[in-house]
C-alpha cells in the first residue's frame, strides 16, 4: 500500500483577537450609552484597515449586528464580535 502526499499546505487564516467576557461587556455597555446619547464614536474593526466613525443607529440582538450611521459609507452593518474597541470623538 502506498501512502498517498498530502496537498500543498494551506494557508490558516487569521484568527480573531479573544476577549474575556468582561471586555465584552463593558464593549456592549460603551455601544448602548452612545446609541441613547447620540454619541459619535471611532470603531476599530477587525480586519478592516481603518477605524470607523460614526453614529450608533441599532444594536440587532437577533443578528448580533451593530447598525453604524456613517457620514460617507451611509449605514454599516457590522458583527459585534468583530469591533475591537470603541472610543469617542473629540
Amino acid at each position: 500500500m502506498y501512502a498517498v502526499p498530502k496537498p500543498p499546505g494551506k494557508k490558516s487564516k487569521a484568527t480573531r483577537p479573544t476577549r474575556d467576557d468582561f471586555e465584552l461587556q463593558e464593549l456592549a455597555e460603551k455601544l448602548e450609552e452612545a446609541k441613547e446619547n447620540h454619541t459619535r464614536l471611532n470603531l476599530t474593526v477587525w480586519r478592516m484597515p481603518e477605524q470607523i466613525q460614526g453614529m450608533i443607529d441599532k444594536l440587532d440582538s437577533g443578528t448580533q449586528k451593530v447598525h453604524v450611521q456613517t457620514r460617507y459609507d451611509g449605514l454599516l452593518k457590522i458583527p459585534f464580535i468583530d469591533i475591537m474597541k470603541a472610543f469617542n470623538v473629540e
